[in-house]
C-alpha cells in the first residue's frame, strides 16, 4: 500500500516537471459567431 502511494505521488510530482509559465484557460468562444452559409450552386440546366 505504501509503495503504491509513494509510486502515485512521484508520478503526480514528475507531471508537473514539464509544466513551464503560468496556468491558462483557453479563450471563450463567442456565442454570437456568424453563421456560416452554405455555397451556392447555379441551377443545372437540362
Amino acid at each position: 500500500m505504501r509503495l503504491l502511494i509513494a509510486c502515485t505521488l512521484a508520478g503526480l510530482l514528475l507531471t508537473g516537471c514539464g509544466q513551464k509559465g503560468p496556468l491558462y484557460k483557453s479563450p471563450v468562444k463567442e456565442t454570437n459567431q456568424a453563421q456560416p452559409t452554405p455555397p451556392v450552386t447555379p441551377p443545372q440546366s437540362k
